[in-house]
């Protein structure tokens, strides 16, 4: 479709005898385009002289617009190094006239038309560097290169700002960053080799910013490479790396969300940015960086003079008021601080950005709607600014006449255009100004905790000034929060644990600030649960999970956690890195399930089903890792490679806050006698090593701490025996030699991961002997003894002990299990086995009505117990939250009750345990 036919809009010509001058010359040309001319010519002088110096060329492109732009840039890209100059210049003035009409007539959006300056600006820099690197290797003055190739040596232009974004504005500096890749030059050459280049750059801003006869391509900005004052014009990528790691500042970060690899070496460019995301965007949310955006803005109005009430004569369209900066610091901040966890963000647009961040919950559909409108329309003026004489202007007219002509430019009259504006900048002013600057916090003269809060200074998290303002503006709502805990002494005293524990403070009472939905969150922990809120101050960063989408929905499954969990390694570059990250995801899990826990989302029993969800997700996710980990230095498995079973509470799918786990791991080696690999092992030394990795895995203190605890004593033989069986020495084992507290830990084995056939052969073997041996011994006997050597061994902690003594969780447990054993029934969960038992008639309904009931009530404690404080629980120090929690999960009303329930329903249980065991009772 032509020019002519896709109009939509035209100018009103401010200069009508102009305009009718310029649109005379186009006769030929259908009326409808020869009003853009008129008016184009009739408000801006400066497309008014294109219009005549390119008549012919433009049109000719009239016909295909697009064809011909792509034809110009290609023709640029083609040029030799004498006609570079003029050359380019021509292509520049073609292009922008082009723009200039698409844009006024409404034949390309926004981002078309930014789009075709910013590919000419990449044309123009790939050509001159190429071009004048090919030069410096004719001379022999790059070191070991011969001939030049498309790498143009290794150094590249990475585009910044709107460049990198192809959101160049119609009369755009470019913002340049040039870097070379010293791998490619020896090491003692390196000098020469940026000699060369930064010859090269010099040369090439000198072509493209000159303004010479036939005008000038781009003004050349290099001012944005590290430490600009003190540095060379091109730096070698290993110095920019090192600068950035080291003192990078926010702003910095800020400008890489944009940055592009645009000229010269791409691939090594584009490698560069890859090592610079850890940089530019941090693993855990950056609220911090809310306030580095706001000082830049602060600062930017300083030295602008741009403070003040609105006022439209004059005022700077881009780093004014309401102005296109504060669109693009809104997006790219939030960027920042969330770009680190969710990849989706990192987008270059500014409209792109928004976008993003609205399907990412991150900010409303409406207010990403709402600056997305404002944005287009603030470029469109300042586009109508910058066309009128070329000049790099963002500043509104100062008097009528300018008013008048910009509106002209428009396609509007003045009343119309001041009131849009006036409008849209005072919109953006305050979408963007409550993020940047929210309300301060009401004075808080009351002397609540004074004497725990006047140590504060003293801790870690307050040793920056800049943590102690932060938390002075967050302390009053804070404060607010903890008085209305029950008991907000005991709230302020868990609060002061917590900031104790803190490393730092000014990104997390920076994320407080920004989120103050958080702030209840936190004293409700305080109030309630010493040992989240000790585990929070370790791990502050769990609490960016707490801000994502899915925080409060429905608990995913185990598959869906174990692919989460392996697209989150698949992120990392290498083994440590992926155990960290696993480390990291598992700690954001068990999170969550530790508040849905604590705010009542969840029961006790869902809480421990999620907990054993999650380490089976772990070990799942970890064991292919782990495999693949040592398989390259010891080749693949030997045989039918090994499964992984879960044994006690993992086996049974119920851990609690603090459950460590129990893992037995299972091989079959098949008469291969070894592996083939770098390093062959024996297949016994090679499943053991195996068995021992997945455990370091689990249980290594790393960076991010540890995942679990991992005991491994219910393997056969015990502590004496192999770490990891062999599926013969199993199937025997458990057939002739093993004891019956071993076939009692057997009915909770489960297999976890590992070879699906040899899961289904230990499964097999499991139901197998607990079918044979239940009856072959004296089981009732056996367990007898053992609940004796238990009582006489570790007695119960104090009266609120809900695992260890008669009648509680243990004692239940071991009946359960005998009952299962007895019934020689496969079922692993309490309940499951308690079925069995009263179809087998080990049990009456009655019995295990009371069992059931018993472990319910004893479970509950124990769980919240563990959530509580990961300790045995004392109940005088967890607190009137802590006591609520506690009666919540037993479904009791009061302390009192809750004693005489414990004693009551232990004595029942007990005296039931008793009769199935046929112990004597002591009670």
């Amino acid at each position: 479709m032509t020019f002519a036919a896709r109009l939509t809009r035209s100018p009103d010509p401010f200069d009508t005898a102009r305009g009718a001058e310029l649109a005379g010359r186009f006769a030929d040309q259908p009326p409808e385009l020869r009003d853009l001319v008129a008016g184009t010519a009739g408000c801006s002088p400066y497309l008014a002289g294109l219009l005549e110096s390119e008549a012919d060329w433009i049109e000719a492109a009239f016909d295909d617009p697009e064809a011909a732009l792509a034809a110009e840039i290609a023709a640029a890209r083609g040029l030799a190094t004498d006609d570079l100059a003029a050359g380019l210049r021509r292509a520049k003035r073609r292009v922008a006239l082009l723009t200039a009409l698409a844009d006024l007539g409404g034949v390309w959006p926004l981002e078309t038309v930014t789009a075709a300056l910013t590919d000419l600006a990449d044309a123009a820099t790939d050509v001159c560097l190429q071009r004048l690197v090919a030069a410096e290797i004719a001379r022999g003055k790059v070191p070991g290169i011969h001939e030049p190739d498309a790498t143009a040596a290794g150094i590249v232009a990475l585009a910044m700002g709107k460049g990198g974004a192809h959101e160049l504005n119609y009369s755009s500096d470019i913002d340049l960053i040039c870097l070379y890749d010293e791998t490619r030059f020896e090491r003692d050459d390196h000098h020469e080799a940026r000699a060369a280049f930064v010859k090269v750059v010099r040369r090439m801003c000198a072509l493209l910013s000159d303004n010479k006869a036939g005008g000038y391509v781009f003004r050349t900005d290099l001012r944005l490479r590290p430490d600009a004052a003190v540095t060379p014009v091109c730096l070698a990528m290993s110095a920019a790396e090192t600068y950035y790691e080291s003192v990078g500042r926010t702003w910095e970060r800020a400008a890489y969300i944009k940055a592009r690899a645009a000229a010269g070496d791409i691939a090594a460019g584009e490698r560069f940015l890859e090592t610079l995301t850890p940089f530019v965007f941090r693993k855990h949310l950056d609220f911090a960086a809310i306030q580095d955006a706001h000082d830049m803005r602060l600062k930017i109005r300083d030295h602008k003079r741009l403070g003040g009430a609105l006022v439209l004569e004059g005022h700077d369209m881009k780093l004014g008021r309401g102005g296109i900066r504060e669109i693009e610091f809104f997006t790219q901040t939030r960027q920042l601080i969330a770009g680190g966890r969710d990849s989706s963000l990192r987008v270059r647009g500014t409209i792109d950005g928004l976008a993003a961040l609205a399907r990412a919950g991150w900010i409303a559909e409406t207010t990403a709607d709402s600056l997305t409108r404002h944005y287009r329309a603030h470029r469109e003026v300042e586009h109508r600014l910058q066309m009128i004489n070329d000049a790099q202007t963002h500043q509104l007219p100062r008097d009528e006449e300018g008013f008048a002509r910009l509106a002209a430019f428009m396609g509007t009259d003045v009343a119309a255009l001041r009131k849009g504006l006036e409008e849209r900048l005072s919109a953006v002013h305050e979408l963007t100004e409550d993020f940047f600057a929210p309300g301060a916090a009401p004075e808080d003269d009351d002397d609540f905790g004074a004497a725990i809060t006047e140590r504060w200074t003293s801790y870690p998290a307050f040793r920056s000034p800049r943590a102690q303002d932060t938390f002075n503006r967050l302390k009053p709502g804070l404060f607010r929060q903890l008085k209305e805990a029950a008991r907000p002494e005991e709230a302020l005293v868990q609060f002061d644990g917590f900031l104790r524990g803190l490393p730092a403070g000014v990104q997390i009472f920076s994320l407080f600030e920004a989120n103050p939905q958080l702030t209840g969150l936190i004293a409700d922990i305080c109030a309630t649960s010493p040992a989240l809120a000790q585990y929070l101050s370790r791990n502050a960063g769990v609490l960016d999970a707490v801000l994502g989408g899915d925080f409060f929905t429905e608990w995913p499954g185990t598959d869906a956690l174990v692919e989460r969990l392996g697209a989150e390694m698949a992120r990392a570059s290498d083994y440590e890195t992926r155990l960290d990250a696993a480390r990291r995801w598992a700690k954001e899990w068990h999170f969550r399930t530790g508040v849905h826990h604590l705010r009542g989302l969840i029961s006790a029993a869902e809480a421990g089903a999620q907990y054993a969800s999650l380490a089976d997700a772990s070990v799942r996710g970890l064991w292919p890792v782990v495999v693949e980990e040592f398989a390259a230095k010891h080749g693949p498995m030997p045989g039918r490679g090994a499964v992984v079973l879960g044994m006690g509470s993992l086996g049974a799918g119920r851990l609690n806050a603090a459950s460590d786990l129990d893992l037995i791991v299972v091989y079959d080696a098949a008469g291969v006698e070894s592996s083939e690999g770098r390093r062959p092992l024996a297949a016994r030394p090679y499943y053991a090593r195996l068995t021992q990795a997945l455990v370091t895995a689990l249980s290594a203190p790393m960076a991010e701490g540890r995942l679990y605890e991992v005991d491994m004593r219910l393997r056969p033989s015990g502590r004496q025996g192999p770490v990891a069986t062999a599926l013969a020495a199993f199937r025997s084992y458990h057939a002739e030699e093993a004891w019956t507290w071993e076939h009692l830990a057997l009915t909770r084995a489960r297999p976890v991961v590992g070879t699906d056939a040899l899961a289904d052969e230990v499964e097999a073997i499991r139901r197998e002997v607990l079918a044979l041996r239940g009856g072959s011994r004296d089981v009732r006997a056996d367990v007898a003894d053992m609940r004796a050597r238990i009582a006489s061994a570790k007695p119960p902690q104090g009266l609120y002990d809900a695992k260890i003594g008669r009648g509680r969780l243990q004692d239940i447990e071991l009946c359960t299990q005998a009952a299962a054993l007895l019934a020689g029934s496969p079922e692993r969960t309490p309940e499951g086995q308690l079925s069995a038992g009263v179809a087998a008639g080990v049990l009456s309904e009655a019995q295990a009505e009371v069992l059931a009931r018993s472990a319910e009530m004893f479970w509950g404690l124990q769980a919240a117990s563990r959530l509580l404080t990961g300790e045995p629980l004392d109940l005088g120090a967890v607190g009137e939250g802590g006591l609520r929690l506690i009666l919540r999960e037993t479904g009791m009303a009061s302390e009192a009750e809750l004693r005489q329930a414990i004693e009551e329903t232990g004595a029942a249980a007990g005296a039931v345990v008793d009769a199935v065991t046929g112990a004597a009772s002591d009670a």
